[in-house]
């Protein structure tokens, strides 16, 4: 009897563990020979922001899911002469969201996925900021490029979580996968 409860307690803790908080799922983004692994089912929206000077339509995708928020966002431009720098206004709006000292304290390692294009500011960060209501947030991002025929189609795909969780990262920055 006690061996029969102890098999069907470690039963119900094995299923519990593979509940699916993190339903991970392979999403195809339209337009943006992308395709992204989410653990949730992602909200679409579009709109026009400011990159590198010009106006830019900017797509997003992302979900929230086991206290962590997951994004990808994409848009195209015309000259391709302006990837270094479109890439870099990116990162820096994104982290100045999240408090001065996080820019500052940001830690960068080069990022390349297969197809996309190795340039200086394709970049994995790491950064650690605030919520504007103070609690704290931490931010793993990367931003890169690849030419689409004559012209640049720039990415960025990010985590935000309360605390530290890399692994989080890892699996979601493993699952992009650019249309080759």
């Amino acid at each position: 009897m006690n061996w029969t409860f102890t098999g069907a307690l470690a039963l119900l803790l094995w299923l519990a563990g593979c509940s699916p908080a993190l339903n991970w799922r392979t999403v195809p983004l339209p337009g943006a020979d992308l395709s992204v692994t989410l653990p949730c089912k992602p909200d679409h929206a579009t709109r026009t922001v400011e990159l590198a000077g010009a106006p830019t339509e900017l797509t997003m995708a992302g979900c929230d899911a086991d206290g962590a928020t997951f994004a990808v966002s994409h848009a195209a431009l015309a000259d391709p002469a302006r990837a270094g720098q479109a890439l870099r206004h990116w990162r820096a709006a994104v982290l100045d969201h999240l408090g001065a000292s996080a820019a500052a304290a940001a830690t960068d390692t080069p990022y390349a996925p297969a197809g996309a294009l190795v340039l200086p500011e394709a970049v994995r960060t790491v950064a650690q900021g605030a919520h504007p209501d103070g609690k704290p947030v931490f931010l793993q991002g990367v931003w890169f490029a690849r030419t689409a025929g004559a012209r640049l189609r720039l990415y960025h795909a990010v985590v935000y979580t309360r605390t530290p969780r890399p692994e989080l990262a890892d699996q979601f920055f493993a699952g992009l996968e650019l249309a080759r």
